[in-house]
């Protein structure tokens, strides 16, 4: 953050010092840049709430299919199915997250948390960890303010944005928000909030983009899933104190190195990985010649 630190070191000492939480940092960063009140900051933060919350019910609750055929009610599959592998909570969880992303897929209104293709993992961790623990809106909040910090901090060190750095950019950011938001709502320390980024990290290092038909749905809605469940176990672990060893800081540039070593085909030009397989790339035809037969006979 440009006002106060510019890694998790600084970050974790400045709170100390001042003795503040975590969020608070946030919160004077998001006064001097946007020139608002703390009052108009809360108020944001709880409409973007309601926004997540209202993506996971109408996910779960309405129709959700796209006319490439790749979106078909995952989440509500998930939430309804008779069979669980997982304890209810945890296919509540997975469910929510297809949910919310699957929203996105079909244009609705999401949060892009940090980013549109991630947009799935907080509303499905934060609505979750809200009904599981019994939090109040509050701490919801603040857990949006600390996931906030986490991504200015991978931001200003690797990047956010699939087209940089590649899907570990993108949902491995939002895993590592939610992973240190689910810490902080548990009365975790900083060091153990932290430490959940990290693994988080080490946990989605090396995920490439590589959207099939240059569209946000095949595999982006199954890894929102997939990394919301990355984000409670790391939180598990980091409050259990297992380490990562690899400290927080360091996890961050490795994404950053990595993501800049990528081939540019796993950078979401849909020209590489998934995306280029035989049944990719007969997506890709499909979409296409969908998407000229809708065009006017004349322009």
């Amino acid at each position: 953050m440009s006002l106060l630190f510019n890694d998790f070191k600084s970050w974790k000492s400045y709170c100390d010092d001042k003795q503040v939480p975590l969020y608070q940092p946030v919160i004077i960063y998001e006064i001097e840049q946007k020139g608002g009140s703390e009052k108009e900051i809360w108020e944001g933060l709880s409409h973007a709430y309601q926004v997540m919350k209202k993506a996971v019910h109408t996910g779960l609750e309405e129709e959700m299919s796209t006319k490439s055929g790749m979106i078909e009610n995952a989440g509500k599959k998930v939430f309804q199915h008779e069979l669980s592998v997982l304890s209810n909570s945890f296919r509540e969880l997975v469910a929510r997250a297809l949910a919310a992303k699957e929203v996105n897929a079909c244009m609705g209104l999401v949060v892009a948390a940090p980013t549109a293709g991630a947009s799935g993992i907080l509303p499905g961790t934060l609505v979750t960890l809200q009904e599981t623990h019994n939090l109040n809106d509050r701490k919801i909040l603040e857990c949006l303010l600390v996931g906030a910090g986490i991504a200015l901090i991978i931001e200003r060190n690797a990047s956010l944005a699939g087209a940089v750095g590649g899907c570990q950019a993108e949902t491995g950011s939002a895993a590592a928000m939610a992973a240190g938001a689910i810490v902080y709502a548990l009365k975790g320390s900083i060091s153990q909030v932290f430490n959940a980024v990290g693994i988080t990290i080490q946990c989605m290092l090396g995920l490439v983009c590589d959207p099939v038909a240059g569209l946000v749905e095949v595999p982006c809605v199954v890894r929102n899933a997939s990394a919301a469940a990355i984000a409670y176990s790391s939180a598990q672990m980091a409050i259990a104190e297992v380490t990562g060893i690899i400290p927080v800081d360091e996890c961050v540039l490795a994404l950053g190195e990595v993501g800049q070593s990528l081939e540019d085909r796993y950078k979401e030009t849909a020209l590489g990985g998934l995306a280029t397989t035989p049944t990719g790339l007969r997506i890709a035809g499909r979409v296409l010649i969908k998407d000229i037969d809708v065009l006017p006979d004349k322009i």
